[in-house]
């Protein structure tokens, strides 16, 4: 297969998938994965896509954002795995904040019936799970509700964050690299991720590794401003070492 060829075929992918790796389109292709890296380096000059580590992204994907059901349905086993080590970040009373996301929906489907919490959220899916909870008091954040993530957004959020104050934030991202930290696609979403950072005396990102070295339109934070960052056992080895590095623990189950 020529070059040209193969390269058609890894554009398709990266417009079906958003997401390609070196080593299985290496065996798939039969071809060293040098070659691969190079057919890649190739396809971001031309502008069909944007180098990552062990890959590259479509460059769609910056500014793509799939709705909430589908993200649920990816990544299941991991993100649980991800809610229940989350549970050792809790405070044995207090204020937490969950951001939305389905890692942090995972979280709040995990929190423990003998807990005294406060939960402030702006995400609609995360109040509805907690709201007939005995042992919780559940905050819902107002704002303009954007259809694709079911959050509050907007100004009304922003100015009730900024009066917020809780033990620990449970933050969402969309991307986490070492170069462009926490990014997300949306512009109103990031102001909030950021000042529900800003409210927080700890705060933990959980990401499973599908969304390490992912880059997308907006960085609402940079790894130096995370604590605890809480993954899977599928990040490489080396990328962990170099986010940690960067600033926050990281524990991968």
């Amino acid at each position: 297969m020529y070059a040209e060829e193969r390269q058609r075929i890894i554009v398709e992918r990266l417009r079906v998938h958003g997401r390609v790796e070196v080593v299985p389109l290496a065996a798939e292709f039969a071809v060293t994965a040098e070659t691969i890296r190079r057919d890649l380096t190739a396809l971001e000059r031309m502008g069909h896509a944007r180098r990552v580590h062990g890959g590259a992204i479509s460059l769609d994907r910056l500014s793509f954002e799939p709705a909430v059901g589908a993200r649920r349905a990816v990544m299941t086993a991991e993100k649980t795995r991800i809610a229940r080590a989350a549970l050792g970040e809790l405070p044995e009373v207090g204020t937490i904040l969950i951001d939305a996301g389905t890692t942090t929906e995972c979280l709040a489907a995990e929190l423990p019936a003998d807990r005294e919490l406060t939960v402030v959220t702006n995400s609609v899916n995360v109040a509805l799970s907690l709201h007939a909870r005995p042992n919780l008091q559940v905050v819902l954040v107002g704002g303009r509700l954007r259809s694709t993530t079911l959050a509050t957004v907007d100004d009304w959020a922003l100015r009730a964050l900024r009066d917020t104050f809780v033990e620990v934030a449970f933050i969402a991202t969309n991307g986490v690299s070492v170069e462009r930290g926490l990014t997300t696609p949306d512009l109103d979403e990031a102001l909030v991720k950021r000042a529900s950072i800003d409210c927080a005396r700890r705060r933990v990102l959980l990401a499973d590794h599908s969304k390490v070295d992912n880059v997308f339109l907006t960085r609402f934070a940079d790894l130096s401003d995370i604590d605890t960052f809480i993954t899977d056992a599928g990040i490489d080895p080396k990328t962990r070492s170099d986010i940690a590095a960067a600033g926050p623990r990281v524990i991968a189950v």
